[in-house]
């Protein structure tokens, strides 16, 4: 896997976001049975960045903690299933790699919904970068039983992780 992390926000944390992130990454592609070796780009920003993004991107002129870019589309949420004709449009030529998609998450939010759900910012930071991972693993959670399978994954990779909401 390649991995990218770029921190904008220059905000450090009592984890390596870096080693925390790829874990969960990892985690994610593994019980999604990825097939692919991956490149995943991470973007920390703050309030402002994420709103910003939100706003061009969504049309939501207001701050988000995360917001996830994927770059395949799914016919069926985690089966990875690319045509030959469609390979250039999801591999980079240079690495072979599948280019999965960006992750970009509001650290502001990170510390503030940590406080608020009374649990550590490493557990808040590895539940919005497993939520990430499955929008790009082709997840969503618009229709109620997407938003309870999504939660249920979630849950179910973190546990797996040992980074529960009891994590401090």
């Amino acid at each position: 896997m390649t991995f990218y992390v770029e921190n904008e926000s220059q905000t450090e944390f009592p984890f390596d976001v870096e080693e925390v992130a790829k874990l969960v990454c990892d985690a994610a592609l593994q019980e999604e049975g990825c097939p692919y070796e991956v490149q995943i780009n991470i973007v920390l920003t703050d309030n402002a960045g994420i709103r910003e993004l939100n706003r061009e991107c969504r049309g939501i002129d207001k701050e988000t903690d995360v917001l996830s870019f994927p770059n395949l589309d799914f016919e069926k949420e985690g089966v990875f299933e690319i045509s030959e004709e469609a390979e250039a449009d999801y591999f980079d030529p240079d690495t072979g790699e599948l280019v999965l998609g960006d992750i970009m998450i509001s650290v502001d939010k990170v510390r503030e919904q940590a406080e608020s759900y009374g649990h550590s910012l490493k557990r808040e930071f590895a539940f919005l970068v497993a939520h990430s991972m499955l929008h790009l693993c082709g997840y969503d959670h618009m229709a109620p039983e997407e938003a309870s399978t999504m939660e249920r994954k979630q849950e179910e990779l973190l546990t797996g992780l040992g980074i529960t909401r009891e994590t401090v």
